[in-house]
């Protein structure tokens, strides 16, 4: 399944990335966005999501803080 299919009919769960995309349409990004509150509310621990994440997180500090605060303040 592809980037697009898969991330297609998937909604952000926060207010930062939903705010993101409403500017943005690149469905990479989204994708990388959605990986990233997936792994904020149920982090998993293999080398390859730790560093996805960690790439993530260093092209958009703020935005990944966002998102962290938001899950946090939801559970």
């Amino acid at each position: 399944m592809s980037t697009t299919q898969t991330t297609a009919s998937a909604q952000p769960r926060t207010e930062a990335v939903r705010a993101l995309m409403a500017r943005m349409k690149d469905p990479a990004l989204l994708a990388d966005l959605l990986f990233l509150e997936r792994w904020e509310a149920d982090p998993a621990h293999g080398a390859g999501s730790v560093m996805r994440v960690a790439q993530i997180r260093r092209a958009l500090p703020d935005l990944a803080a966002a998102v962290r605060a938001e899950i946090a303040h939801a559970r």
